[in-house]
């Protein structure tokens, strides 16, 4: 098993029954298919195929984008074929899938809006087959349905019944066509009939044939917008009570005269628009829609300028777009993170709150939100914790929301204690309790709490055996040791052998630091090769040299940049060092290895340079080694690396942003990734990844969090325990 079960487990695509709510944020994922592209030319999730002499309009081997003619802006697919003798053509839709989503399509029809250049006929219109995610395919049936003909140059909302769609194996119980869990849908050839034919095919969603009222939803209110450097973000009111299945955008650059650019999803209330250089003014109006797209009167103008930024001012923005997944996207009830989104809203990730937490002492500090509404998130999320499932101490991986219950979301065996994503969340619960220091009831409370969960983790029984030499991940109550996955560095669970040792209650010897953490023994040597596939680095300590950069500890090139960032967010690794190596030092090496390595690109991955750059576990992350180079760029990699690179880290933040941020950026920062080899920008935001922007550009900054953390009573000790020395060397 690979170091990181997070890395293991990032490409798994899991599906389970969820409630859906079609007046939310999720309803509207539990129901579209396709809206719009975020990439141009090409949509990444689609694959067509022709044999000749049809012909069949393929751009990089996927369906073809338009951006002239669209029904959901700003863009939709264009199908553009000829039908000949002997020929055949198909284009396949894929529905996304990725880690993390759980959410399942929900109605019994499936909707299409069409839009034809020309009359097209219900015989020349192409077929339709759909094909579920356990890989069973319908028959054939006519793309227009019940309808005769397509009228030329006119948007028309084709419905078909799912029930009209007939499983190809229809014998036995064992070939049911499940469209909750829709992932593909064909286009295919029908009549030979030799035409050019081109159709635009918008709006694609999975619903239930209801009747429309006619009845728009309220107009939005408390509309504004705010210029940045190259964007502006757009903000309005939610209803509450009658939350609209979607929000159109529309915007202006004369104040009269307006065209729709986009849509967002139903109950969110931020979008932003990339216009890509300061010194432009743009003017807005938004509308709210219902499931019928019944539209609202536009709201009341806003508009706003982009002006030009300072490195300074980019670094804040940066620090309160990421840090708003943890504000304005965390779970109403425990106020902690949710794992990604889209995906499963009541999914709450331990670790990754714990990330969240530190980030929100950044946005105190930095005044994104007031001292007093942090006290009451964080009085929200240490009750939360206070009462839910703990194993020996030790949170699970993830926890429901709702109940504080744990979520085996990968598997059954993982339905217990994860020592890691605890220690991920007791670093964040001790950088706020150093912080929220005032006399008061609150933060007086805050304090206690996490002092009584600190205690109360016991580290010590993850040890297995008394007498080990490790500590272990997991433990469960049904399944014991079942998943016996030892901690061995070098990777991101540093944090658990320091937590451990420094524990006031059920700490563990210092001396599993060398046994564990850095061990030398056959299990620890052969769990680096399982995972590294080479001898470099099999004994903890690395000494070669790669691109001219010397790494003392790592395996091989070091593997992903996270595990220089998850255990250093609030461990300070300046001006000390134990016997191995300075962690600064080694970290800022390990860095400029990953950026060097994309700079020599061996794979030839598009858009890789000095500017451009950054492997590290995402949705679909890499390593700087040619066997593990997908070619996908993870944002965070580089920006959470600033206080190692901070040269290399801003050019790669104005690279992000200026080349790509049309792309890359959005109402929560940047988004997880891009691969420019496959023309894909990954639309999803990550718990994991949000906040090490945030809290390591501050560490860059400020030192703020690394101080918090330090000034813990429990670390110095724990440090003198280990061996770390002061190290004089210039970090």
């Amino acid at each position: 098993m690979r170091p990181s079960l997070r890395i293991a487990i990032a490409s798994l695509v899991v599906f389970s029954l969820l409630p859906t709510s079609t007046m939310s944020q999720y309803g509207y994922d539990h129901h579209v298919v396709f809206d719009n592209s975020l990439t141009d030319h090409s949509y990444y999730y689609s694959q067509g195929s022709v044999v000749a002499p049809s012909a069949l309009e393929i751009i990089n081997g996927k369906f073809p984008i338009d951006d002239k003619i669209f029904f959901s802006p700003p863009n939709s697919l264009r199908l553009k074929w000829k039908s000949q003798f002997g020929g055949d053509w198909r284009m396949t839709l894929k529905v996304a899938t990725r880690y993390g989503r759980r959410f399942e399509l929900s109605g019994n029809t499936l909707f299409l809006r069409c839009f034809s250049e020309t009359e097209l006929s219900r015989d020349e219109s192409p077929l339709i087959a759909l094909q579920d995610a356990h890989g069973v395919t319908t028959s054939d049936i006519k793309l227009l349905g019940a309808l005769e003909k397509l009228p030329a140059q006119q948007w028309v909302q084709i419905k078909l019944p799912i029930s009209s769609f007939v499983p190809i194996f229809k014998s036995t119980d064992e070939y049911k066509f499940d469209a909750r869990r829709l992932a593909n849908i064909f286009f295919v050839q029908r009549l030979d009939d030799g035409k050019e034919h081109t159709l635009y095919i918008d709006d694609i969603r999975i619903g239930d044939e209801a009747p429309n009222d006619g009845q728009a939803p309220a107009t939005p209110t408390g509309f504004t917008a705010k210029g940045y450097d190259s964007h502006i973000d757009l903000i309005w009111q939610s209803h509450k009570d009658a939350d609209p299945f979607s929000y159109k955008i529309y915007r202006s650059w004369d104040g009269q005269n307006y065209a729709p650019i986009g849509v967002q999803k139903g109950r969110l209330t931020r979008y932003v628009d990339f216009i890509g250089a300061p010194g432009k003014t743009a003017f807005y109006k938004i509308s709210a829609l219902d499931l019928h797209e019944n539209e609202s009167p536009l709201s009341r103008e806003a508009s706003a300028t982009t002006r030009k930024m300072n490195d300074e001012a980019l670094l804040t923005m940066v620090q309160e777009a990421c840090f708003r997944y943890y504000w304005e996207a965390a779970h109403p009830d425990a106020g902690m993170a949710i794992e990604i989104l889209p995906g499963d809203e009541n999914l709450v990730a331990v670790g990754s709150s714990g990330f969240g937490i530190m980030a929100l002492v950044v946005a105190v500090e930095r005044g994104f939100v007031t001292r007093e509404q942090v006290v009451e998130r964080m009085l929200k999320i240490v009750r939360f914790l206070k009462k839910a499932d703990r194993f020996h101490g030790v949170w699970p991986h993830f926890l429901d929301g709702r109940t504080g219950k744990v979520i085996p979301y990968f598997g059954k065996y993982d339905d217990g204690g994860d020592l890691v994503e605890t220690a991920f969340l007791v670093q964040g619960l001790l950088v706020a309790r150093q912080y929220f220091t005032r006399n008061t009831n609150a933060e007086a409370e805050i304090r206690g709490t996490i002092t009584e969960l600190w205690k109360s983790v016991e580290w010590d029984w993850y040890r297995q055996e008394p007498a080990s030499d490790f500590l272990y991940w997991h433990w469960s109550p049904n399944h014991a040791w079942h998943i016996s996955h030892p901690l061995v560095g070098w990777n991101e669970t540093m944090i658990v052998y320091l937590l451990a040792i420094a524990s006031p209650t059920h700490a563990v010897p210092a001396s599993l630091y060398h046994t564990g953490w850095a061990g030398q023994s056959d299990l620890a040597v052969r769990y680096r090769q399982g995972w590294g596939r080479t001898t470099h680095g099999d004994h903890y300590t690395n000494g070669n040299t790669y691109f001219g950069i010397k790494l003392d500890v790592g395996v091989g090139t070091g593997g992903d940049l996270f595990f220089t960032h998850f255990s250093f967010m609030g461990f300070d690794p300046r001006h000390k060092k134990d016997r191995y190596t300075n962690y600064f030092k080694n970290n800022r090496n390990l860095a400029l290895i990953n950026r060097a390595y994309c700079m020599a690109n061996p794979n030839q991955r598009v858009g890789y340079g000095e500017n451009c750059w950054g492997l590290s576990a995402g949705i679909n992350g890499g390593k700087p080694i040619p066997r593990d180079d997908r070619g996908t760029i993870t944002c965070m990699a580089a920006l959470a690396s600033f206080p190692y690179t901070p040269q290399e880290s801003m050019a790669a933040l104005k690279h992000f942003y200026h080349e790509h941020g049309n792309k890359l950026w959005g109402i929560y920062g940047f988004r997880d990734g891009f691969n420019l080899t496959q023309n894909w920008f990954e639309d999803v935001y990550m718990a994991l990844n949000q906040a090490p922007i945030v809290v390591m550009i501050e560490n860059y900054r400020s030192g703020l969090i690394w101080k918090m953390f330090m000034s813990n009573p429990e670390i110095q000790p724990m440090l003198e325990k280990v061996g770390f020395v002061e190290d004089p060397e210039v970090n």
